[in-house]
């Protein structure tokens, strides 16, 4: 259908019935009617769905919610924090707290692009990073680096699996993994850039893409924390190289001792005159008198 024909005509055939003055008011008041008419029967169908799934829906929907929130929580707080402790020996949760603006940011925009330059601003005043690290780093972060929103498309993938009650062998879950991190790679850094690529997974083991819509419709909440995880995973990865940076400059200043190992033998030192002239020996005593045996002149 040519859809930007019929919005054209329409805005025309509204400014010519504008123009008929009382006599096109009849047929405005028959579209104003037709249009109330059918928001009345489109009320009727969702009251009648909601009947007889609400309940199960809203659960199975609230369980998702939950799984996801708690599993951006385990990545956030936990895991990414002690991968940087363990490679950098420092406060983890001091270097969040230096970035609090942009995680707030991407809260509330669900943009890893949008928050790119206020992380970068952040990272380099509040935790010390280099410029050339944060610029190098972020960038290819905020384009790569989608963590956050590769755990949603596994939970998503598993939740409407069992919607439609089709069992997920270990073939199919190892598929769910390698497909949902190949995907997450080429995921826009924009809102509900995620749902996007989660179509390749559910094709990928032979789910129906329809169901895509029960997530549409709660996205707006999950790909906010989605969006903090992946920006937080970048600003741990500029932190990371950072410590590196300062580290292998600090081997680098520090003096080293090298062994210097001869390969000529060194000669014992000669004897002195004292030691090697027997006369001496002979005519000296141990007290510095005369020898044993040896008479002294008398004058």
């Amino acid at each position: 259908m040519n859809i930007l024909g019929l919005v054209v005509f329409a805005i025309i055939f509204g400014v010519a019935l504008r123009k008929l003055g009382p006599e096109g008011e009849l047929l405005i008041n028959f579209f104003n009617s037709f249009n109330d008419a059918t928001m009345v029967l489109v009320s009727w169908i969702m009251c009648k769905i909601m009947e007889t799934n609400s309940v199960l829906l809203f659960t199975s929907l609230g369980k998702y919610i939950l799984c996801c929130l708690l599993g951006h929580a385990i990545h956030g707080l936990l895991v990414l924090p002690l991968i940087y402790f363990f490679f950098t020996r420092k406060n983890p949760y001091r270097f969040l707290w230096g970035i609090v603006t942009p995680l707030a940011t991407a809260f509330g925009t669900s943009s890893s692009s949008a928050t790119l330059p206020l992380m970068m601003k952040s990272v380099e005043e509040n935790n010390g990073v280099a410029k050339h690290i944060s610029r190098f780093i972020l960038p290819i972060g905020a384009t790569v680096n989608m963590d956050g929103a590769a755990l949603f498309q596994c939970v998503a993938a598993v939740f409407i699996a069992q919607l439609n009650q089709q069992p997920l062998d270990w073939v199919k879950i190892i598929t769910i993994l390698i497909t949902a991190t190949a995907s997450s790679v080429g995921a826009a850094g924009i809102p509900m850039g995620g749902v996007l690529t989660l179509a390749i997974i559910l094709e990928a083991i032979s789910l129906p893409v329809k169901d895509i819509s029960l997530i549409l419709a709660i996205d707006w909440l999950v790909d906010r924390f989605c969006t903090i995880i992946n920006v937080e995973g970048d600003a741990f990865g500029a932190g990371l190289l950072q410590s590196y940076v300062e580290r292998s400059k600090l081997q680098s200043s520090e003096p080293q001792l090298i062994q210097v190992k001869s390969e000529v033998p060194l000669d014992p030192l000669p004897a002195t005159p004292e030691e090697g002239n027997p006369l001496l020996k002979s005519r000296h005593g141990p007290a510095g008198g005369a020898a044993p045996g040896e008479k002294e002149s008398v004058m």
